[in-house]
């Protein structure tokens, strides 16, 4: 793992322990990939799926596209994924539970690697069993772009209410 130099300013807020970070990658639908290519950032928002053995998140993406274009040219990215309660009426406050991590992209050329991230990500987002399985097929696997985000560090925030 990645060490970072800086710490959290409200460290009251701040949380580190791995269950409850990978609580929050896998119950979450989409993350935030902030990356950069000649000193120009770019930020993009996918859904994904949470493989927790492989410390990686997985997603899926057009061909080409700007996106790719920046990946490829630099493939460490920082994320978030948000667990979003919403704005607390009266309070000026927020109630929410972040993760942010930084990582290394690649992409899936595997064919089974690409079944097992097709399958992360539609356990992670599909709540429908017959859907799920339904969308596990094989058909068209080899012309749709997976990518994984390898993570390197990872460190949490939340609102002191919620319970992880």
């Amino acid at each position: 793992m990645v060490k970072l130099r800086h710490h959290m300013r409200r460290a009251d807020k701040g949380f580190t322990e791995q269950g409850k970070l990978r609580k929050v990658l896998r119950e979450t639908c989409y993350m935030t990939l902030a990356m950069a290519r000649d000193g120009e950032p770019y930020l993009v928002s996918l859904s994904h799926g949470y493989d927790e053995h492989r410390n990686c998140l997985y997603f899926h993406c057009a061909s080409e596209g700007k996106k790719l274009e920046y990946m490829r040219a630099n493939p460490v990215v920082w994320g978030q994924v948000v667990m979003d309660h919403g704005y607390v009426d009266g309070e000026c406050t927020h109630s929410y539970a972040t993760v942010m991590f930084r990582g290394r992209v690649s992409f899936i050329d595997d064919p089974e690697e690409k079944l097992r991230a097709l399958r992360t990500m539609l356990w992670q987002l599909e709540p429908d069993a017959e859907a799920r399985e339904k969308q596990m097929s094989t058909d068209g696997l080899d012309a749709t772009v997976f990518g994984r985000v390898d993570v390197e560090y990872m460190t949490g925030k939340k609102s002191q209410e919620i319970e992880l």
